[in-house]
């Protein structure tokens, strides 16, 4: 699945989580809410990093690890398109500023 496909994919299931906050609360969650659920899922993140360096005792670590990631990630695509935040364009551009300050590092 390429990049675009996986945060349209992300678009979609805000929007249903959006249509079931509406049904049970009357409202959906506003951007600082997501964000605030997104810090929830870096701390469940950190316990399971813990866990997978022998800090923690969690089961079937593997598994949870890989979905708390993939959960950051729909946060973080999540939050890109609520800020109308071209996530590809700039992760891509990101990635060559640090190449480029990188490669000024290693040549001094």
């Amino acid at each position: 699945m390429e990049f675009r496909e996986m945060a349209a994919r992300a678009t979609e299931i805000r929007a249903r989580y959006a249509e079931m906050e509406t049904a049970r609360h009357g409202r959906s969650w506003t951007d600082e809410e997501i964000a605030l659920g997104f810090m929830g899922d870096v701390g469940d993140l950190m316990k399971l990093i813990q866990a997978k360096n022998g800090v923690r005792a969690i089961d079937d670590v593997d598994h949870k690890l890989a979905h708390e990631l993939a959960d950051c990630l729909w946060s973080v695509m999540t939050l890109a398109h609520a800020y109308q935040i071209d996530l590809e364009r700039a992760f891509l551009s990101t990635m060559d500023e640090i190449e480029q300050h990188l490669n000024g590092s290693t040549s001094t």
